[in-house]
């Protein structure tokens, strides 16, 4: 029994010693990553997690534009890997909307139509969408404009565009399993901010692809400084509201209800209103005769920028699978809005886990799976 009490004690002490160099080295977050994580019974980050933070509200409307239902609804099976994928993986969410409207559906767990959860990176395509409104909306004079313009203390070489298209030079470290990262520091922390603007170029902005969400972080607060509204406000009245999302959203925040959206991820919405930004680039920025984006800008956003990464465009990851040009927004745990021009269709799947890269790929192996899946059952 004395042995063991020791055994406690001298775990305590570690433990409150451990506790101690946290607080000195100004990485207490990790203790908070903690407990959002491994108390819930996760080893990372999850789809229902915005519930353990801060949020802000996106506000919908409240006149619903609900999705049609195709005349061929739910009518067709899954194939049996897109099937075993989904099991594997588990998917919460799968859809295909073919011409506008949902051709099908399908829901996994106590999740459904309106269910949230995480959009993690998909919300740097949405943050990407909202420069492009600044850009109309003349708070932003356009792609080309200096970063120092909004903060002085950065290079001026360094354009909004080279945010939005990945290519900013900056010296952030883009690491999901270092708890003493830059990455987890940003999605744990109290202050993104501060950590956003002791970021240094160090090398030169515009010339190649380097994927860094401290990109999309700072390409957010030059919007909220630009527009002087909060992110989710500017979104809200810009995309939300417009397009009739069915429901309201949360973008998770570092602190409390005055603190910074965390913009390169985050957003806890659900599959049918995450759609409707496929459709509205597909719509070259049109949602009922209603310009809320430019068609150049949209036209830019899914192309690449540099030849030599012709995955990425501008907050937009781009493919050529199929021979289909496709532009598609993609969160860490296998989250895809997938749109496919050409043969006006989306498909949409939110859900726990990705599968590994092969083969040098741009995408993770379940992406394949669920664009093959998709075109299998709609024979196309």
């Amino acid at each position: 029994m004395k042995i063991l009490k020791k055994l406690l004690l001298g775990f305590l002490f570690i433990l409150g010693l451990a506790v101690i160099f946290l607080y000195i080295f100004d990485a207490e977050y990790i203790l908070r990553g903690v407990r959002i994580t491994y108390l819930n019974g996760y080893k990372t980050a999850y789809i229902d997690d915005y519930t353990e933070f801060d949020n802000r509200t996106i506000k919908t409307s409240g006149k619903t534009q609900t999705w049609p239902l195709h005349a061929e609804y739910n009518s067709a099976e899954a194939t049996q890997k897109l099937k075993s994928t989904n099991k594997e993986l588990e998917s919460v969410a799968f859809l295909i909307i073919k011409n506008d409207s949902i051709w099908y559906e399908d829901y996994a767990e106590d999740y459904n139509k309106t269910a949230h959860t995480n959009s993690f990176s998909m919300a740097k395509s949405i943050t990407s969408a909202l420069l492009g409104k600044a850009i109309q909306d003349g708070f932003i004079k356009g792609l080309d404009q200096p970063v120092a313009d909004f903060y002085p203390q950065f290079d001026k070489r360094l354009s909004v565009g080279d945010l939005s298209s990945m290519s900013s030079g900056l010296n952030w470290e883009e690491n999901y399993y270092s708890p003493f990262s830059m990455t987890a520091r940003a999605y744990l922390d109290d202050d993104i901010k501060d950590l956003i603007l002791s970021l240094k170029v160090e090398e030169e902005p515009g010339k190649a692809y380097k994927y860094l969400s401290g990109n999309t972080q700072l390409l957010a607060m030059i919007i909220a400084k630009a527009s002087q509204k909060t992110l989710s406000d500017y979104l809200s009245e810009s995309f939300w509201k417009p397009m009739g999302m069915q429901t309201d959203a949360f973008w998770q925040l570092d602190d409390d209800q005055d603190g910074e959206e965390k913009a390169y991820c985050c957003i806890a919405s659900n599959a049918r209103d995450f759609a409707k930004f496929g459709k509205l680039y597909m719509q070259d920025g049109k949602w009922n005769g209603e310009t809320l984006l430019d068609s150049s800008f949209v036209a830019t956003s899914i192309q690449p920028r540099f030849k030599e990464s012709p995955e990425y465009g501008y907050g937009f990851w781009l493919s050529n699978y199929l021979n289909k040009k496709m532009f598609v927004m993609r969160g860490i745990l296998g989250q895809y809005v997938i749109s496919i021009p050409e043969d006006d269709v989306i498909v949409v799947r939110l859900g726990h886990q990705r599968a590994g890269y092969s083969n040098d790929r741009a995408f993770t192996d379940d992406f394949y799976t669920y664009v093959e899946g998709a075109y299998h059952m709609l024979q196309l």
